[in-house]
């Protein structure tokens, strides 16, 4: 191989990592996204309906 062709096969190499790496970030993000849209939803239902409701449904909810 030449010096060129070598260059280029460990480029390539280090970029299949770094795409790896992005991959396995998205996967991780989007989970933690979601977790985060969640409780979103949730704070504005309480906002919504006001602190007396939440307060009742975390009782229910947590069985208090």
């Amino acid at each position: 191989m030449s010096d060129d062709a070598t260059k280029i096969a460990v480029h390539e190499a280090v970029c299949a990592e770094r795409y790896a790496a992005i991959e396995k970030s998205f996967v991780t993000g989007d989970k933690r996204m979601t977790r985060i849209e969640y409780l979103l939803y949730i704070m504005i239902v309480c906002v919504l309906f006001g602190p007396g409701v939440a307060g009742e449904f975390t009782k229910k909810l947590l069985g208090l």
